[in-house]
């Protein structure tokens, strides 16, 4: 399989994801409750208390997004 797409794949936690966006979890939980187009998560399993990851290229792709936006402001 080409690099890319695994890159393109890869999956970040919910905990390393809170440190890159500089966040608290709770920060997370009102980021994502007030910006409908903000990634979802994946769960992993079905249990409420099960881990949580993000797909990183959606990430990236909100957050470029998020600048284009202020830039055209």
């Amino acid at each position: 399989m080409h690099p890319s797409k695994l890159a393109s794949k890869a999956l970040i936690r919910q905990s390393a994801l809170c440190v890159w966006l500089d966040l608290s979890r709770s920060g997370l939980d009102k980021l994502r409750k007030k910006d409908p187009t903000f990634p979802k998560p994946i769960k992993d399993g079905d249990a409420r208390q099960a881990a949580a990851f993000y797909v990183f290229a959606e990430i990236e792709v909100w957050l470029q997004t998020k600048i284009a936006g202020r830039d055209a402001a």
